[in-house]
């Protein structure tokens, strides 16, 4: 009965249509979940190839999460143990800057209805400003501050990263201690959490 509540709830998330007049491609819900899921991850919004795709993490972006996660493909995608829910469900245009932020009525509307039908979450990956903004009890005033303190966050089960674009290359490059300290020890978290 429970496992049958999350499908129908991510039938309506996938029908959803809260924001489809503000959408440049039109709705097309990206979200991955499975009650047995123990490791959430949590993003901004599709680009315009997951739009297409209906891939979560199907680009560039998601090549370089999964070489910090050292996780193949097969594994990613496995639902059964990995949950993938955005701030923003859909592909929300293109800025001067990049991608738009993800749509405000996504997480509001559907956040907390998908994460009470995920009962054995240990971890969840939060990429990005949008989702720590979101969610993190704390916010040291950049990205930057946020993954360098990660360790404060780990008690509630959270780990911010930064986004893993290839605009974010710079970033990285000045940063050594990301690829140092955070990434090895986020390898550690999610093997412990996935056996």
């Amino acid at each position: 009965m429970a496992s049958r509540r999350l499908i129908t709830l991510l039938e309506e998330v996938r029908n959803c249509r809260l924001c489809e007049d503000q959408l440049p491609l039109g709705p097309n819900p990206v979200v991955r979940a499975a009650k047995s899921a123990r490791l959430l991850i949590i993003g901004q919004a599709p680009g315009t190839r997951v739009h297409a795709t209906g891939t979560p993490w199907n680009d560039p972006s998601g090549d370089r999460l999964r070489k910090w996660l050292a996780m193949d493909r097969d594994t990613f995608y496995d639902e059964s143990h990995i949950a993938i829910i955005p701030m923003g469900f859909c592909y929300p245009g293109r800025g001067k800057g990049g991608d738009l932020p993800p749509r405000p009525e996504c997480a509001p509307a559907w956040h907390r209805k998908l994460l009470e039908q995920l009962p054995n979450l240990q971890l969840t990956l939060l990429i990005g400003q949008y989702a720590q903004r979101y969610y993190l009890p704390h916010w040291y005033g950049s990205i930057t501050e946020n993954v360098r303190h990660f360790r404060d966050a780990l008690p509630e089960s959270y780990f911010p990263l930064p986004h893993p674009s290839p605009r974010n290359t710079l970033w990285l490059r000045q940063r050594p201690w990301f690829e140092e300290e955070v990434v090895p020890e986020l390898r550690r978290k999610v093997k412990k959490v996935l056996g």
